[in-house]
């Protein structure tokens, strides 16, 4: 889904929301969600998941053509992890106890 479809959607299911102010709510929305995660904050969202910033620490590294190796910095990367509703979605996701009673309530051929 696109940043737009998002926004039209909100539009929709609040139709006293004109669609610049849908747009300015999902705007508002994200920008706080990546200042969060930019501040090294956790953000969770309930029934949905929850956005945090993983710390890599600093490394070495080899470049596989030269061969010559170097201290690869320490990085602060972007994650995300699916709530239990939006695992269940996917069962092979969901871990294997809830994958199995997936496909075991799966109709018999």
């Amino acid at each position: 889904m696109l940043r737009s479809e998002l926004i039209d959607r909100l539009a929709e299911r609040h139709p006293h929301l004109a669609r610049k102010d849908a747009e300015e709510s999902v705007e508002v929305i994200l920008e706080a969600v990546m200042q969060a995660v930019a501040e090294g904050k956790r953000v969770e969202i309930r029934n949905f998941g929850a956005f945090s910033a993983s710390e890599r620490r600093a490394r070495q590294v080899r470049n596989p053509r030269s061969g010559e190796t170097f201290m690869a910095p320490a990085t602060r990367s972007p994650r995300f992890r699916a709530g239990k509703p939006l695992q269940a979605l996917d069962p092979m996701q969901a871990g294997p106890a809830l994958a199995l009673a997936s496909i075991d309530s799966l109709p018999q051929q």
